[in-house]
Protein backbone atom coordinates (compact mmCIF):
# COMPACT_ATOMS: atom_id res chain seq x y z
CA UNK A 1 0.00 0.00 0.00
CA UNK A 2 1.25 3.21 -1.14
CA UNK A 3 2.21 5.94 1.54
CA UNK A 4 -0.48 8.11 -0.03
CA UNK A 5 0.35 11.25 2.08
CA UNK A 6 3.89 11.06 0.07
CA UNK A 7 2.03 10.22 -2.73
CA UNK A 8 0.51 13.81 -2.67
CA UNK A 9 3.77 15.93 -1.87
CA UNK A 10 5.27 14.22 -4.73
CA UNK A 11 2.03 15.72 -6.44
CA UNK A 12 2.73 19.13 -5.17
CA UNK A 13 6.54 19.12 -6.00
CA UNK A 14 6.12 17.44 -9.77
CA UNK A 15 2.89 20.04 -10.43
CA UNK A 16 4.32 22.91 -8.99
CA UNK A 17 1.00 23.66 -6.73
CA UNK A 18 0.12 25.80 -3.75
CA UNK A 19 0.20 24.71 -0.31
CA UNK A 20 -2.68 21.42 0.45
CA UNK A 21 -5.36 22.64 2.97
CA UNK A 22 -5.66 18.86 4.29
CA UNK A 23 -3.97 15.93 3.67
CA UNK A 24 -6.96 13.07 4.93
CA UNK A 25 -9.00 12.00 2.06
CA UNK A 26 -11.51 9.19 1.84
CA UNK A 27 -11.20 7.53 -1.24
CA UNK A 28 -13.64 5.16 -2.30
CA UNK A 29 -12.76 2.72 -5.01
CA UNK A 30 -15.23 1.35 -7.80
CA UNK A 31 -18.04 3.49 -7.48
CA UNK A 32 -20.96 2.35 -9.33
CA UNK A 33 -22.81 5.01 -11.79
CA UNK A 34 -26.00 3.61 -13.52
CA UNK A 35 -27.42 5.08 -17.29
CA UNK A 36 -30.63 4.44 -18.39
CA UNK A 37 -29.49 1.76 -20.99
CA UNK A 38 -28.49 -0.43 -18.29
CA UNK A 39 -24.67 0.15 -18.50
CA UNK A 40 -22.66 0.57 -15.09
CA UNK A 41 -19.71 3.18 -15.36
CA UNK A 42 -17.47 3.45 -12.13
CA UNK A 43 -15.94 6.13 -10.82
CA UNK A 44 -13.24 6.92 -8.01
CA UNK A 45 -14.49 9.23 -5.64
CA UNK A 46 -12.04 11.54 -3.51
CA UNK A 47 -13.11 13.53 -0.69
CA UNK A 48 -11.53 15.68 2.50
CA UNK A 49 -12.45 13.40 5.52
CA UNK A 50 -15.21 15.24 7.62
CA UNK A 51 -18.77 16.08 7.41
CA UNK A 52 -18.83 18.51 5.03
CA UNK A 53 -20.15 19.14 1.71
CA UNK A 54 -17.31 20.16 -0.65
CA UNK A 55 -18.10 21.15 -4.32
CA UNK A 56 -17.35 18.19 -6.79
CA UNK A 57 -15.13 18.18 -9.54
CA UNK A 58 -16.25 15.82 -12.18
CA UNK A 59 -13.22 13.96 -14.25
CA UNK A 60 -14.88 11.75 -17.21
CA UNK A 61 -11.68 9.67 -18.97
CA UNK A 62 -10.97 7.29 -21.62
CA UNK A 63 -7.67 6.89 -19.99
CA UNK A 64 -8.42 5.23 -16.88
CA UNK A 65 -9.16 6.47 -13.25
CA UNK A 66 -5.74 5.82 -11.13
CA UNK A 67 -1.96 6.16 -12.65
CA UNK A 68 -1.64 9.69 -14.17
CA UNK A 69 -4.96 10.10 -14.22
CA UNK A 70 -5.66 9.98 -10.61
CA UNK A 71 -1.76 11.24 -9.63
CA UNK A 72 -3.17 14.92 -11.74
CA UNK A 73 -6.51 15.12 -10.50
CA UNK A 74 -7.72 12.58 -7.71
CA UNK A 75 -5.48 13.94 -4.45
CA UNK A 76 -3.79 17.52 -6.27
CA UNK A 77 -7.79 18.58 -5.81
CA UNK A 78 -8.94 16.92 -3.35
CA UNK A 79 -6.27 18.22 -0.76
CA UNK A 80 -6.93 21.58 -1.73
CA UNK A 81 -10.86 22.29 -0.55
CA UNK A 82 -13.16 19.92 -3.48
CA UNK A 83 -14.36 16.11 -3.71
CA UNK A 84 -13.50 15.11 -7.24
CA UNK A 85 -15.20 11.97 -9.20
CA UNK A 86 -12.79 10.58 -11.63
CA UNK A 87 -15.11 8.46 -13.75
CA UNK A 88 -14.08 5.56 -16.39
CA UNK A 89 -16.32 6.38 -19.52
CA UNK A 90 -18.49 3.89 -20.99
CA UNK A 91 -16.60 0.44 -22.40
CA UNK A 92 -13.16 1.73 -20.68
CA UNK A 93 -11.30 0.27 -17.38
CA UNK A 94 -14.38 -2.10 -16.14
CA UNK A 95 -17.26 0.27 -17.06
CA UNK A 96 -20.07 -1.42 -19.12
CA UNK A 97 -20.79 -0.44 -22.24
CA UNK A 98 -18.91 -0.86 -25.72
CA UNK A 99 -16.68 2.03 -26.06
CA UNK A 100 -17.72 4.32 -29.61
CA UNK A 101 -15.59 7.67 -29.34
CA UNK A 102 -17.63 10.69 -28.44
CA UNK A 103 -21.14 8.52 -29.46
CA UNK A 104 -22.42 8.61 -26.15
CA UNK A 105 -20.81 10.90 -23.86
CA UNK A 106 -23.54 13.46 -23.89
CA UNK A 107 -26.35 10.77 -22.40
CA UNK A 108 -23.43 9.27 -20.31
CA UNK A 109 -22.32 12.43 -18.88
CA UNK A 110 -25.63 14.14 -18.15
CA UNK A 111 -26.80 10.35 -16.58
CA UNK A 112 -23.87 10.97 -14.30
CA UNK A 113 -25.24 14.20 -12.80
CA UNK A 114 -28.30 13.16 -12.48
CA UNK A 115 -26.23 10.28 -10.45
CA UNK A 116 -24.60 12.71 -8.47
CA UNK A 117 -27.54 14.91 -7.53
CA UNK A 118 -28.82 11.74 -5.51
CA UNK A 119 -25.80 11.25 -3.36
CA UNK A 120 -26.05 12.09 0.26
CA UNK A 121 -22.41 13.80 -0.21
CA UNK A 122 -23.47 16.26 -2.49
CA UNK A 123 -23.46 19.89 -2.26
CA UNK A 124 -25.42 20.44 -5.52
CA UNK A 125 -22.16 22.41 -6.96
CA UNK A 126 -20.17 20.64 -9.77
CA UNK A 127 -17.50 21.53 -11.80
CA UNK A 128 -15.60 19.72 -14.74
CA UNK A 129 -11.73 19.51 -15.51
CA UNK A 130 -9.88 17.38 -18.38
CA UNK A 131 -7.88 17.68 -21.58
CA UNK A 132 -8.66 16.47 -24.74
CA UNK A 133 -10.95 13.73 -24.99
CA UNK A 134 -12.05 14.96 -20.98
CA UNK A 135 -11.77 18.28 -22.32
CA UNK A 136 -14.81 16.90 -25.06
CA UNK A 137 -16.67 15.39 -22.84
CA UNK A 138 -17.09 18.58 -20.85
CA UNK A 139 -18.54 20.21 -23.85
CA UNK A 140 -20.66 17.50 -24.85
CA UNK A 141 -23.00 18.16 -21.48
CA UNK A 142 -22.34 22.08 -20.87
CA UNK A 143 -25.19 23.29 -22.29
CA UNK A 144 -27.73 20.80 -20.55
CA UNK A 145 -26.29 20.29 -17.26
CA UNK A 146 -28.16 23.20 -15.56
CA UNK A 147 -27.60 25.32 -13.11
CA UNK A 148 -25.26 23.12 -10.93
CA UNK A 149 -22.39 23.24 -13.11
CA UNK A 150 -20.46 26.24 -11.71
CA UNK A 151 -17.61 25.99 -13.68
CA UNK A 152 -15.04 24.02 -16.56
CA UNK A 153 -11.73 23.97 -17.32
CA UNK A 154 -11.49 22.29 -21.00
CA UNK A 155 -8.12 22.09 -21.75
CA UNK A 156 -5.83 21.12 -24.65
CA UNK A 157 -9.54 20.00 -26.60
CA UNK A 158 -12.54 21.36 -28.50
CA UNK A 159 -16.33 20.94 -28.76
CA UNK A 160 -15.36 19.02 -31.51
CA UNK A 161 -13.46 16.79 -32.87
CA UNK A 162 -13.71 16.53 -36.74
CA UNK A 163 -12.21 19.54 -37.10
CA UNK A 164 -9.00 18.07 -36.30
CA UNK A 165 -9.86 14.79 -37.85
CA UNK A 166 -10.92 16.72 -41.35
CA UNK A 167 -8.37 19.49 -41.32
CA UNK A 168 -7.82 20.93 -44.42
CA UNK A 169 -10.34 18.44 -45.66
CA UNK A 170 -7.37 15.53 -45.19
CA UNK A 171 -7.51 14.28 -42.12
CA UNK A 172 -4.79 13.03 -39.71
CA UNK A 173 -3.68 10.22 -40.46
CA UNK A 174 -0.69 9.73 -37.61
CA UNK A 175 -3.04 11.15 -34.90
CA UNK A 176 -5.96 8.90 -35.27
CA UNK A 177 -4.04 5.91 -35.64
CA UNK A 178 -1.72 6.56 -32.84
CA UNK A 179 -5.01 7.10 -30.58
CA UNK A 180 -6.40 3.52 -31.73
CA UNK A 181 -3.27 2.18 -30.97
CA UNK A 182 -3.44 4.00 -27.42
CA UNK A 183 -7.16 3.00 -26.62
CA UNK A 184 -6.53 -0.76 -28.00
CA UNK A 185 -3.44 -1.35 -25.96
CA UNK A 186 -3.65 0.53 -22.71
CA UNK A 187 -5.34 -1.66 -20.41
CA UNK A 188 -3.27 -5.06 -21.74
CA UNK A 189 -0.74 -6.17 -19.51
CA UNK A 190 2.26 -3.73 -19.71
CA UNK A 191 -0.16 -1.83 -22.20
CA UNK A 192 1.55 1.52 -21.01
CA UNK A 193 5.01 0.12 -21.64
CA UNK A 194 4.03 -0.90 -25.48
CA UNK A 195 3.25 3.16 -26.26
CA UNK A 196 7.02 3.34 -25.42
CA UNK A 197 7.50 1.53 -28.84
CA UNK A 198 4.45 2.93 -30.70
CA UNK A 199 6.20 4.96 -33.20
CA UNK A 200 8.53 1.87 -34.21
CA UNK A 201 5.38 -0.07 -34.48
CA UNK A 202 3.42 2.55 -36.44
CA UNK A 203 5.72 3.85 -38.95
CA UNK A 204 5.78 1.47 -40.99
CA UNK A 205 2.31 1.17 -41.31
CA UNK A 206 1.89 4.79 -42.65
CA UNK A 207 2.62 3.43 -45.91
CA UNK A 208 0.57 0.83 -46.28
CA UNK A 209 -2.55 0.72 -48.67
CA UNK A 210 -5.05 0.53 -48.12
CA UNK A 211 -5.86 2.49 -44.83
CA UNK A 212 -8.85 0.44 -44.23
CA UNK A 213 -7.00 -1.74 -42.95
CA UNK A 214 -4.46 -0.16 -40.66
CA UNK A 215 -6.03 -0.82 -37.32
CA UNK A 216 -5.74 -4.32 -37.53
CA UNK A 217 -1.98 -4.19 -38.61
CA UNK A 218 -1.77 -1.77 -35.49
CA UNK A 219 -3.62 -3.60 -32.85
CA UNK A 220 -4.19 -6.98 -34.15
CA UNK A 221 -8.02 -6.79 -34.73
CA UNK A 222 -10.30 -4.55 -36.51
CA UNK A 223 -11.63 -1.26 -34.91
CA UNK A 224 -15.35 -0.28 -35.65
CA UNK A 225 -15.13 3.36 -34.95
CA UNK A 226 -11.20 3.64 -36.69
CA UNK A 227 -13.89 2.19 -40.36
CA UNK A 228 -16.48 4.17 -39.28
CA UNK A 229 -14.34 7.19 -39.19
CA UNK A 230 -13.08 6.23 -43.16
CA UNK A 231 -16.41 5.62 -43.94
CA UNK A 232 -17.48 9.05 -43.43
CA UNK A 233 -14.03 10.83 -44.04
CA UNK A 234 -15.80 13.28 -46.22
CA UNK A 235 -15.81 16.94 -44.66
CA UNK A 236 -19.11 18.32 -43.39
CA UNK A 237 -20.53 14.46 -43.66
CA UNK A 238 -23.83 14.64 -41.60
CA UNK A 239 -22.68 11.44 -39.63
CA UNK A 240 -20.45 13.65 -37.02
CA UNK A 241 -23.41 16.56 -36.62
CA UNK A 242 -24.32 14.63 -33.31
CA UNK A 243 -20.96 14.85 -31.76
CA UNK A 244 -20.45 18.18 -32.58
CA UNK A 245 -20.96 21.06 -29.65
CA UNK A 246 -19.69 24.12 -31.36
CA UNK A 247 -23.05 24.67 -32.62
CA UNK A 248 -24.03 24.90 -28.41
CA UNK A 249 -20.98 26.55 -27.20
CA UNK A 250 -22.18 30.09 -26.77
CA UNK A 251 -25.05 28.67 -25.21
CA UNK A 252 -22.98 27.55 -22.16
CA UNK A 253 -23.58 29.42 -19.03
CA UNK A 254 -20.74 28.17 -16.62
CA UNK A 255 -17.78 30.38 -16.43
CA UNK A 256 -15.35 28.47 -18.53
CA UNK A 257 -11.28 28.74 -18.01
CA UNK A 258 -9.56 27.13 -21.53
CA UNK A 259 -5.43 26.33 -21.89
CA UNK A 260 -4.11 25.43 -24.87
CA UNK A 261 -0.59 25.29 -27.09
CA UNK A 262 0.63 27.00 -30.14
CA UNK A 263 1.85 23.35 -31.43
CA UNK A 264 -1.63 21.94 -30.12
CA UNK A 265 -3.71 19.44 -32.19
CA UNK A 266 -7.19 21.39 -30.95
CA UNK A 267 -5.90 24.76 -31.17
CA UNK A 268 -7.72 26.49 -34.48
CA UNK A 269 -11.23 25.02 -32.80
CA UNK A 270 -10.72 25.65 -29.12
CA UNK A 271 -9.91 29.63 -30.35
CA UNK A 272 -13.45 29.28 -31.88
CA UNK A 273 -15.00 27.94 -28.66
CA UNK A 274 -13.86 30.93 -27.38
CA UNK A 275 -14.75 33.34 -29.49
CA UNK A 276 -18.63 32.18 -29.52
CA UNK A 277 -18.39 32.66 -25.65
CA UNK A 278 -16.76 36.00 -25.75
CA UNK A 279 -19.03 37.23 -28.45
CA UNK A 280 -21.85 36.07 -26.33
CA UNK A 281 -20.60 37.88 -23.50
CA UNK A 282 -19.24 35.05 -21.45
CA UNK A 283 -16.05 36.61 -20.43
CA UNK A 284 -14.05 33.10 -21.29
CA UNK A 285 -10.45 33.19 -19.28
CA UNK A 286 -7.85 31.66 -21.75
CA UNK A 287 -3.81 30.67 -22.15
CA UNK A 288 -1.78 29.99 -24.55
CA UNK A 289 1.61 28.60 -24.09
CA UNK A 290 4.75 26.90 -26.34
CA UNK A 291 3.33 23.87 -25.94
CA UNK A 292 2.16 20.49 -27.75
CA UNK A 293 -0.52 18.55 -26.99
CA UNK A 294 1.58 15.84 -24.59
CA UNK A 295 3.25 18.70 -22.89
CA UNK A 296 3.99 18.08 -19.56
CA UNK A 297 4.28 21.52 -18.42
CA UNK A 298 1.59 22.33 -20.54
CA UNK A 299 -0.34 19.64 -17.63
CA UNK A 300 1.12 21.43 -14.66
CA UNK A 301 0.14 24.74 -16.07
CA UNK A 302 -3.15 23.58 -16.73
CA UNK A 303 -4.04 21.97 -12.91
CA UNK A 304 -2.41 25.31 -11.44
CA UNK A 305 -5.28 27.15 -13.79
CA UNK A 306 -7.83 25.19 -13.34
CA UNK A 307 -7.47 25.14 -9.46
CA UNK A 308 -7.09 29.10 -9.16
CA UNK A 309 -10.37 28.82 -11.44
CA UNK A 310 -12.34 26.53 -9.30
CA UNK A 311 -11.44 28.19 -6.22
CA UNK A 312 -12.92 31.45 -7.67
CA UNK A 313 -15.95 29.83 -9.19
CA UNK A 314 -17.12 27.53 -6.15
CA UNK A 315 -15.14 28.93 -2.85
CA UNK A 316 -15.37 32.34 -3.42
CA UNK A 317 -11.28 32.52 -3.32
CA UNK A 318 -10.24 34.86 -6.27
CA UNK A 319 -6.52 35.28 -4.74
CA UNK A 320 -4.81 33.31 -7.33
CA UNK A 321 -7.02 34.06 -10.21
CA UNK A 322 -4.93 36.38 -12.68
CA UNK A 323 -6.52 39.73 -13.79
CA UNK A 324 -6.06 39.46 -17.48
CA UNK A 325 -8.83 37.21 -18.87
CA UNK A 326 -5.89 36.31 -21.72
CA UNK A 327 -2.11 34.99 -21.35
CA UNK A 328 -0.23 34.27 -24.25
CA UNK A 329 3.17 33.00 -24.64
CA UNK A 330 4.83 35.15 -26.93
CA UNK A 331 7.82 32.25 -28.96
CA UNK A 332 10.59 33.90 -30.02
CA UNK A 333 10.82 36.72 -27.08
CA UNK A 334 10.15 33.84 -24.35
CA UNK A 335 7.66 35.81 -22.85
CA UNK A 336 4.13 35.88 -21.35
CA UNK A 337 2.14 38.49 -22.55
CA UNK A 338 -1.50 39.66 -21.28
CA UNK A 339 -4.53 40.76 -23.03
CA UNK A 340 -7.96 41.74 -22.51
CA UNK A 341 -9.29 39.75 -25.45
CA UNK A 342 -8.07 37.45 -28.54
CA UNK A 343 -6.12 38.06 -31.11
CA UNK A 344 -5.26 41.70 -29.95
CA UNK A 345 -6.76 44.64 -31.62
CA UNK A 346 -3.63 46.30 -32.93
CA UNK A 347 -2.43 43.80 -35.22
CA UNK A 348 -3.71 43.88 -38.68
CA UNK A 349 -3.19 41.70 -41.94
CA UNK A 350 -0.09 42.12 -43.91
CA UNK A 351 0.76 40.14 -46.78
CA UNK A 352 4.50 39.39 -47.61
CA UNK A 353 4.58 37.58 -51.17
CA UNK A 354 6.08 35.03 -52.66
CA UNK A 355 8.91 36.49 -55.23
CA UNK A 356 11.32 34.90 -57.92
CA UNK A 357 14.32 33.31 -56.86
CA UNK A 358 12.55 32.04 -53.76
CA UNK A 359 12.37 35.46 -51.90
CA UNK A 360 9.92 36.64 -49.54
CA UNK A 361 8.77 40.56 -49.22
CA UNK A 362 5.60 42.99 -48.57
CA UNK A 363 6.14 44.26 -52.02
CA UNK A 364 4.20 43.06 -54.95
CA UNK A 365 6.33 40.32 -57.05
CA UNK A 366 7.39 40.96 -60.66
CA UNK A 367 6.86 39.33 -63.47
CA UNK A 368 7.96 35.80 -63.14
CA UNK A 369 7.96 32.03 -64.37
CA UNK A 370 5.47 30.14 -61.66
CA UNK A 371 7.90 27.72 -59.79
CA UNK A 372 7.41 23.69 -60.43
CA UNK A 373 8.20 20.31 -58.25
CA UNK A 374 6.21 17.20 -58.60
CA UNK A 375 4.07 15.37 -55.61
CA UNK A 376 4.47 11.49 -55.80
CA UNK A 377 2.44 9.88 -53.16
CA UNK A 378 4.86 6.72 -53.71
CA UNK A 379 7.61 8.96 -51.84
CA UNK A 380 5.38 11.38 -49.66
CA UNK A 381 6.81 14.63 -48.36
CA UNK A 382 7.11 13.78 -44.77
CA UNK A 383 6.24 15.54 -41.65
CA UNK A 384 8.44 17.07 -39.29
CA UNK A 385 7.66 17.86 -36.15
CA UNK A 386 4.92 21.09 -35.69
CA UNK A 387 1.41 19.45 -35.09
CA UNK A 388 1.30 15.74 -33.79
CA UNK A 389 0.08 13.43 -30.61
CA UNK A 390 3.49 11.82 -30.93
CA UNK A 391 6.59 13.04 -28.87
CA UNK A 392 7.81 14.07 -32.46
CA UNK A 393 5.81 17.50 -31.98
CA UNK A 394 6.68 20.86 -31.91
CA UNK A 395 9.12 23.45 -33.20
CA UNK A 396 12.03 20.96 -34.96
CA UNK A 397 14.79 21.87 -37.39
CA UNK A 398 13.69 21.75 -41.08
CA UNK A 399 16.76 22.10 -43.52
CA UNK A 400 16.40 18.69 -44.19
CA UNK A 401 12.98 19.05 -45.04
CA UNK A 402 13.54 22.22 -46.98
CA UNK A 403 16.46 20.10 -49.34
CA UNK A 404 13.78 18.07 -51.11
CA UNK A 405 12.68 19.15 -54.46
CA UNK A 406 8.75 18.26 -53.79
CA UNK A 407 9.17 21.22 -51.20
CA UNK A 408 9.97 25.59 -52.65
CA UNK A 409 10.81 27.64 -50.16
CA UNK A 410 10.40 31.77 -49.94
CA UNK A 411 12.79 33.47 -47.56
CA UNK A 412 12.38 37.20 -46.70
CA UNK A 413 15.71 39.50 -46.19
CA UNK A 414 17.52 39.80 -43.09
CA UNK A 415 15.49 41.69 -40.48
CA UNK A 416 17.11 44.72 -39.35
CA UNK A 417 14.67 45.44 -36.28
CA UNK A 418 12.65 42.69 -34.60
CA UNK A 419 9.04 41.73 -36.13
CA UNK A 420 5.96 40.40 -34.22
CA UNK A 421 3.01 38.37 -35.38
CA UNK A 422 0.23 37.90 -33.46
CA UNK A 423 -2.90 36.41 -34.63
CA UNK A 424 -4.66 34.11 -37.59
CA UNK A 425 -1.97 33.09 -40.21
CA UNK A 426 -2.75 32.34 -43.57
CA UNK A 427 -1.62 31.78 -47.08
CA UNK A 428 -3.15 32.60 -50.70
CA UNK A 429 -1.59 30.57 -53.26
CA UNK A 430 -2.01 30.83 -57.32
CA UNK A 431 -1.46 27.46 -58.21
CA UNK A 432 -1.98 25.18 -61.00
CA UNK A 433 -1.99 21.32 -60.72
CA UNK A 434 -1.69 18.26 -63.44
CA UNK A 435 -4.68 16.59 -61.39
CA UNK A 436 -7.63 17.67 -60.21
CA UNK A 437 -7.44 16.07 -56.92
CA UNK A 438 -4.31 16.98 -55.04
CA UNK A 439 -3.38 19.02 -51.80
CA UNK A 440 -0.70 22.36 -51.14
CA UNK A 441 0.82 22.13 -47.84
CA UNK A 442 2.39 25.90 -45.98
CA UNK A 443 4.71 26.38 -43.27
CA UNK A 444 5.77 29.18 -41.56
CA UNK A 445 9.28 29.34 -40.41
CA UNK A 446 12.15 31.59 -38.40
CA UNK A 447 15.47 31.34 -39.85
CA UNK A 448 18.14 32.25 -37.56
CA UNK A 449 21.76 33.42 -38.58
CA UNK A 450 23.08 30.19 -38.74
CA UNK A 451 20.63 29.12 -41.49
CA UNK A 452 18.29 26.46 -39.15
CA UNK A 453 15.20 26.91 -39.96
CA UNK A 454 12.19 26.42 -37.50
CA UNK A 455 8.46 25.36 -37.61
CA UNK A 456 5.56 28.04 -36.71
CA UNK A 457 2.38 27.13 -37.24
CA UNK A 458 1.60 25.30 -40.82
CA UNK A 459 -1.58 24.18 -42.45
CA UNK A 460 -3.44 22.33 -45.39
CA UNK A 461 -5.45 22.59 -48.09
CA UNK A 462 -7.33 19.03 -50.31
CA UNK A 463 -8.35 20.48 -53.46
CA UNK A 464 -11.20 18.28 -55.45
CA UNK A 465 -13.34 18.66 -58.51
CA UNK A 466 -16.22 21.16 -57.62
CA UNK A 467 -14.59 22.38 -54.70
CA UNK A 468 -15.00 27.08 -54.50
CA UNK A 469 -11.44 28.38 -55.69
CA UNK A 470 -11.65 31.21 -58.18
CA UNK A 471 -9.88 30.52 -61.31
CA UNK A 472 -7.41 32.83 -63.04
CA UNK A 473 -5.85 32.04 -66.33
CA UNK A 474 -6.29 29.09 -65.80
CA UNK A 475 -4.36 28.85 -61.95
CA UNK A 476 -6.31 28.27 -59.06
CA UNK A 477 -6.49 30.81 -55.78
CA UNK A 478 -6.41 28.83 -52.70
CA UNK A 479 -6.04 29.95 -49.15
CA UNK A 480 -4.92 28.01 -46.59
CA UNK A 481 -5.27 28.78 -42.83
CA UNK A 482 -2.29 27.59 -41.13
CA UNK A 483 -2.61 27.65 -37.08
CA UNK A 484 -2.65 30.73 -35.18
CA UNK A 485 0.46 32.12 -33.64
CA UNK A 486 2.37 34.70 -31.44
CA UNK A 487 5.77 35.07 -32.22
CA UNK A 488 8.75 37.28 -32.79
CA UNK A 489 11.39 37.49 -35.09
CA UNK A 490 14.76 38.43 -33.72
CA UNK A 491 16.61 40.88 -35.90
CA UNK A 492 19.24 39.08 -37.77
CA UNK A 493 16.70 36.70 -38.46
CA UNK A 494 14.67 35.70 -41.61
CA UNK A 495 10.87 34.94 -42.49
CA UNK A 496 10.28 31.99 -44.36
CA UNK A 497 7.45 30.11 -46.33
CA UNK A 498 7.52 26.49 -47.42
CA UNK A 499 4.84 25.55 -50.14
CA UNK A 500 4.80 21.23 -50.81
CA UNK A 501 2.01 19.31 -51.05
CA UNK A 502 1.97 17.34 -48.47
CA UNK A 503 3.36 16.48 -44.58
CA UNK A 504 2.43 12.42 -44.51
CA UNK A 505 1.28 10.92 -42.28
CA UNK A 506 0.35 13.95 -39.98
CA UNK A 507 -2.11 14.74 -43.11
CA UNK A 508 -2.74 11.29 -44.70
CA UNK A 509 -1.26 11.57 -48.24
CA UNK A 510 -3.40 12.48 -51.34
CA UNK A 511 -3.43 9.02 -53.96
CA UNK A 512 -4.46 11.67 -56.60
CA UNK A 513 -7.71 10.25 -57.95
CA UNK A 514 -11.11 10.33 -56.39
CA UNK A 515 -11.32 6.70 -55.80
CA UNK A 516 -12.59 6.24 -51.80
CA UNK A 517 -9.42 6.95 -49.45
CA UNK A 518 -10.40 4.06 -47.14
CA UNK A 519 -9.95 1.16 -49.89
CA UNK A 520 -7.62 2.38 -52.72
CA UNK A 521 -4.44 1.41 -53.63
CA UNK A 522 -3.46 3.51 -56.33
CA UNK A 523 -1.04 6.32 -56.15
CA UNK A 524 -0.63 9.16 -59.28
CA UNK A 525 1.75 11.74 -59.19
CA UNK A 526 0.85 15.53 -59.07
CA UNK A 527 3.42 18.36 -61.21
CA UNK A 528 2.06 21.47 -59.43
CA UNK A 529 3.08 25.11 -60.03
CA UNK A 530 3.03 27.81 -58.02
CA UNK A 531 2.86 31.66 -59.40
CA UNK A 532 4.49 34.83 -58.05
CA UNK A 533 4.13 37.27 -60.39
CA UNK A 534 1.78 40.95 -60.17
CA UNK A 535 -1.14 39.10 -61.49
CA UNK A 536 -1.10 36.46 -59.18
CA UNK A 537 0.47 37.52 -56.17
CA UNK A 538 0.65 34.83 -53.68
CA UNK A 539 1.58 35.66 -50.27
CA UNK A 540 1.50 34.67 -46.53
CA UNK A 541 -0.82 36.84 -44.52
CA UNK A 542 0.67 37.67 -41.17
CA UNK A 543 -0.89 39.93 -38.18
CA UNK A 544 1.84 42.22 -37.42
CA UNK A 545 1.41 45.18 -35.29
CA UNK A 546 -0.37 48.14 -37.51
Amino acid sequence: MPNLNLTGRLADWILKLPPASTRDLVIERDVKVPTPDGAVLLADHYRPRGDGKPPTILVRSPYGRRGYIGFQYGRPFAERGFQVLIQSVRGTFGSGGEFNPFRNERADGLATLEWLKTQEWFSGDVATLGPSYLGFVQWAIARDAGPMLKAMAPQITASEFSGHNHAGGAGSLDDALFWVYLISTQERPGGQIALFGSDRKLRPIYNHLPVWDMDELAVGSPRRYWREWLEHSDPGDPWWHEVDFSGTAAQVRAPVNMLTGWYDLFLPWQLKDYAALWQAGRNPYLTIGPWTHTSMAAAQAGIIEALAWFKAQLLDDRSGLREAPVRIFMMGAQEWRDLPAWPPASYRPQRWHLQPAGGLAPELPVESPPDRYRYDPADPTPSIGGVLLNGSAGPKDNRALEARPDVLTYTGAVLDRDCEAIGPVSVELYVRSSLEHTDFFARLCDVDPTGKSVNICDGLLRLRPGQPAPEMDGCLCVWIDLWPTAYRFRRGHRIRVQVSSGAHPRFGRNPGHGEPLATTTRLIAADQAVYHDPAHPSAIILPMEA
